[in-house]
Order: structure tokens, then sequence, then C-alpha cells
């Protein structure tokens, strides 16, 4: 895997982004944001799933009493969440001024319809006051009508000169706090976009496929295009979009993370594919543990081997596994065989066996 660009460090919040600094992972509510109680009870549940920073649409709103309920609902968010919050903005740049005046951590802006020059000079003023970061967040279905006009069609280097086009907006306001994303539904052109932006500035990019699609073909879309870029050093922090649940957007992006050894955050769970040779129900063992160890978040490698084949080697180097034989399995705890355990115990075993090995981390600081 290549070295990881050296960006620019911002700030959200309390999260460093860029400048060396962790991947971190990213998702949006889908819960009306006027509604702060549902808002806020869904980035809980997206703090508790590994989530680093969470995005809230704010709505074009043009009257002036619904302008009031979103600044209000928007305080109260803020004021809540366990995560940093950015707005995202669309349309209407006092949207962004109400959005600051809240304390919000940080904003996204789309340089296709935020509107003109003096709309994002007077956003950057506000945000410089406040030192918030801006993201200019390029998507290729909102590409402005002079960049379309130009390129014809949504391409890679339209992208990139949106970004470029407003970025330098921006700067000319002395505002430099900035990350950057350009987004696609299409795979390849997200890849080539980015690889584009990443040669053309040094300010932290934001990445992702947009409009990824459901949860099985979109996290799949998401790990190709994310997992491309973050194999050639090129990311600072992610987002996975789903058409569903966000946590699940949080979860695979983590698991983004994880494959490509960039995270240890949570157990990683590997597991044979089965074959006539498996034993015991891998399948079983392995989905069950994944759904009752998401709350755990001790770096722990798990392996539920099926055979003689590859099992013993697999389990020997993880934290824990289990090599399945004849209606049993062996338990291996850090490459030490534990004892051999009838089937039906091994989910058991193996789930008391990361509570108990969770807990000495903790305790240990490892």
């Amino acid at each position: 895997m290549s070295v990881r660009k050296l960006t620019r460090r911002v700030m959200i919040g309390d999260v460093p982004v860029g400048g060396g600094a962790p991947l971190s992972v990213q998702s949006m509510t889908n819960t009306p944001t006027e509604d702060a109680a549902a808002t806020l009870e869904q980035i809980g549940r997206l703090a508790e799933a590994g989530c680093n920073i969470a995005r809230v649409a704010v709505p074009n709103l043009k009257k002036d009493h619904l302008l009031q309920r979103t600044l209000r609902a928007l305080r109260e968010i803020v004021a809540g969440s366990p995560l940093p919050v950015v707005a995202d903005i669309h349309f209407d740049h006092s949207l962004a001024l109400v959005a600051l005046e809240a304390g919000v951590h940080g904003l996204r802006i789309n340089p296709g319809n935020i509107g003109g020059e003096e709309k994002v000079r007077e956003v950057a003023a506000a945000a410089k006051q406040r030192g918030v970061p801006i993201r200019v967040g390029v998507n290729a279905g909102s590409l402005g009508r002079d960049i379309l006009q130009r390129h014809g069609h949504p391409t890679a280097e339209a992208m990139v000169e949106s970004a470029l086009e407003e970025i330098a907006v921006l700067e000319k306001s002395e505002f430099y706090d900035i990350k950057v994303s350009v987004k696609a539904s299409s795979v390849p052109l997200t890849v080539e976009a980015y690889r584009m932006l990443s040669g053309a500035v040094d300010y932290p990019l934001h990445v992702g496929v947009s409009e990824a699609g459901p949860p099985w073909t979109g996290t799949i879309r998401s790990a190709v295009g994310i997992g491309a870029l973050l194999a050639e050093g090129i990311g600072d922090t992610i987002r996975v979009s789903l058409a569903g649940d966000p946590v699940e957007e949080v979860r695979a992006g983590l698991a983004i993370l994880k494959a490509l050894e960039l995270s240890r955050r949570g157990p990683d769970i590997v597991a044979c594919p089965t074959c006539a040779r498996s034993r015991i129900d891998v399948a079983a063992i392995a989905t069950e543990l994944e759904r009752r160890l998401a709350h755990v978040r001790a770096p722990l490698r798990i392996a539920v081997m099926g055979c003689a084949v590859n099992g013993p080697g697999e389990a020997r180097e993880a934290d824990l596994g289990v090599a399945g034989g004849k209606d049993r399995g062996l338990l291996f705890r850090r490459g030490q065989p534990v004892g051999w355990y009838a089937k039906e115990d091994l989910l058991r075993v193996l789930l008391a066996e990361v509570e108990k090995m969770a807990a000495e981390m903790e305790e240990t600081g490892e």
C-alpha cells in the first residue's frame, strides 16, 4: 500500500483531519433536522457505532419562523451531540450563516449551487471569525451550469475545476481552513477525480462515492472506490453513502479501514468461506459474533475456521480463534491451544473469551 499523502490539518471540533491524523469516519443523519430529539438520538447511535463526525442537512427554508426553528434545533443538536456536527448547506448561503450562529463545528458547501463569489466570501468571513472549517463538496450531479457548458457533461476534469474555482474564492478571502471532496456515483469517475485533485492541492480530502446505493451494493461500490483511493494513500476522512440506516454507513466505513489495516477499532472477524470439509457452522458463529460484539472497541482479531486445512494456522495467528474438528473445535488464545469444546458451545466460549480479553486490554491500556 502506498504511503499516505501528508495534507494540511483542519480541526472539526475536537477531531483532527489531515496532517497525518488517523482516518476518521463520517455519516449523515436522515432525521428531520428540526426534530432535535430524533436527530440527537440518531447521532448517539452513530457515536456508539464508532462514527467520528456527524453531518446534518440544513433545509432550504425561506420563511423566517422556519429559519428560527431550524436555528433553535441546530443549537440544541450542537449542544447535545457527542460528535462534532457539520452543517450541509445547499442553495442558500444564509443557511450557512444561520448554522455558524448555532455553533456548528464545520460547514459543507456545494460550489454548484451555493451562489456567486460574494456570497461565498461572506460565508468564509463568518467561518473564519468562528474558526470553523469549510468543506468544498463537489458532486458530479450538481455541477454549476458554466462548468457543464465548458465540459459537456460531468468529467473528472470538470469536478476538479469546480473544486479549484471555489478554493480560489476562499483563498482570496484569506480562508485556508479547507477540506475538499469530488464525489460521483461512478466509481471510476470518482477515483479519477480524486487522483487529479490530490495532485493539485494539499488540503485534506474527504473521500466517498456519492449515491452509492442500498446497503449491499452500496457497500461494495464504496469499498471499491474508497478502498482504491486509500490504498494509494489518498484520503483523510471517509463517508460510505448508503440508502438506509446511517449506522450501516459507519459499520461499512470501519470495515473498509480495518480491511486496509488503517484502523484497529473493534473486533476483526475472519472466517473461512466453508466447503465440504467444514465440520462446524462457521457462518452462523461468525455472523452471531459480529452482531453481538458490536459494542466491543478492543482491536481483537478473531478467527472462525471450519477444518484442519487452514484452521489451526489462522486460529493460532489470531488473538482468539477456533479450528473446527468433528463435532467440536479447538480454541486458541494468542497462539496457544486452550482446549477442545463441543460445537454447540463454541459461540458461548468465544463470546466469553472476547469479553475477558477486552477487559484485560482496557485494564492494561493495550
